[in-house]
């Protein structure tokens, strides 16, 4: 297992749609395994196959709930499907971070229910109807397999603040990466 770069905002496998995922296979599981690695040290909940720069549809999810109830795994092929999320300005509980916007948070509106459908590891399909928090990471990861950053759907206000720190950062083109364990960017 590998700790691996998180590719920022900008690199061209962040903003194009990813490949599904055809064999289930040693190297796969390699990619899983260093997926997780990365996730926790970043420290993020989860992250997708596209911000290592690998550009397959495949997640990885790490969160523990309000009861205590741990909810980790994989996501190979997901398919996700969602309420529609309220109406409105978002709420402070509604913040969102990125690992591939690393360090900034925004307010963010998501379906309060989705579910998610995809193949494990072991070729096994599963489902879960996830709510509240749970739904908005799969969604955040579901959207980049579809090439869809979190900073995309926000408001015009806040995409002006994005470009602009953006900007500033340098970031926006391809090959801006950190290294979670070494760059301190989400502290």
């Amino acid at each position: 297992m590998a700790v691996l770069p998180i590719r920022i905002s900008g690199d061209p496998v962040l903003h194009s749609p990813a490949l599904p995922v055809e064999t289930i296979d040693d190297e796969l599981r390699t990619l899983v395994d260093d997926l997780f690695e990365t996730m926790d040290a970043a420290p993020g909940v989860g992250l997708a196959a596209p911000q290592v720069g690998v550009g397959l549809r495949v997640f990885t999810y790490g969160w523990v709930d309000e009861e205590g109830t741990k909810w980790r795994g994989v996501a190979i092929n997901p398919e996700l499907w969602i309420t529609p999320p309220p109406a409105g300005e978002p709420d402070i509980d509604e913040e969102e971070g990125c690992l591939s916007f690393p360090g900034e948070r925004f307010g963010l509106r998501r379906a309060e229910h989705a579910i998610l459908r995809a193949t494990d590891l072991e070729g096994k399909p599963f489902e879960i109807e996830a709510h509240g928090w749970l739904a908005r990471i799969f969604q955040h990861e579901f959207d980049h397999l579809d090439g869809t950053l979190y900073t995309d759907r926000l408001g015009e206000r806040d995409q002006k603040i994005v470009a602009k720190i953006s900007r500033k950062l340098g970031w926006g083109r391809p090959g801006q990466q950190w290294m979670p364990g070494v760059d301190d960017l989400e502290g």
